[in-house]
């Protein structure tokens, strides 16, 4: 699984022209799974998203809260271009995307895992395969991207950018 992760003041996702979901300080995280994953990248990424120490504290300590540690809030959004290839020509190519109801179901849980990390109504969703609109207003900016990769049997995550 891939993620980009983002510390926003406020996100939002429409869809249709209507609001779905909406957030105020916190984290705006897109997610995309990838062949290959299973549960443990999902709530290996989950994990991730909740423990990632993104602001600073009382004192002025750099990186040192996560979103739990500031009553923050979460939106998920399913985001399957994050896997897109664009080695070749350009027109991007998909197939480094799962697709179908197992990609679904595989977000979900990824979903499930955010809500039970934290607060549930503090994690909100997107509408997985609609054409949706996000609005956000980013703090710092701060964008990261995490990974979650099965690895012979075993999982690996990382963490790309400041941590």
């Amino acid at each position: 699984m891939k993620a980009i992760l983002q510390r926003v003041l406020s996100a939002s996702v429409t869809v249709d022209q209507e609001l779905v979901s909406s957030i105020g300080k916190g984290v705006l995280v897109f997610a995309a799974v990838a062949p290959g994953d299973t549960e443990k990248e999902a709530e290996s990424l989950a994990a991730k998203v909740l423990k990632l120490k993104l602001w600073d504290d009382e004192s002025g300590g750099r990186w040192k809260k996560n979103v739990r540690d500031i009553n923050g809030e979460v939106l998920c959004v399913s985001q399957f271009t994050l896997l897109a290839s664009t080695k070749k020509g350009s027109k991007p190519d998909f197939h480094g995307a799962m697709g179908g109801e197992e990609a679904k179901r595989l977000y979900q849980h990824f979903f499930a895992k955010v809500q039970e990390g934290y607060m549930a109504d503090r994690v909100k969703n997107g509408v997985f395969q609609a054409m949706m609109q996000v609005a956000l207003v980013n703090d710092g900016p701060v964008t990261l991207e995490l990974s979650a990769h099965p690895k012979q049997g075993t999982e690996e995550t990382n963490a790309k950018g400041d941590s």
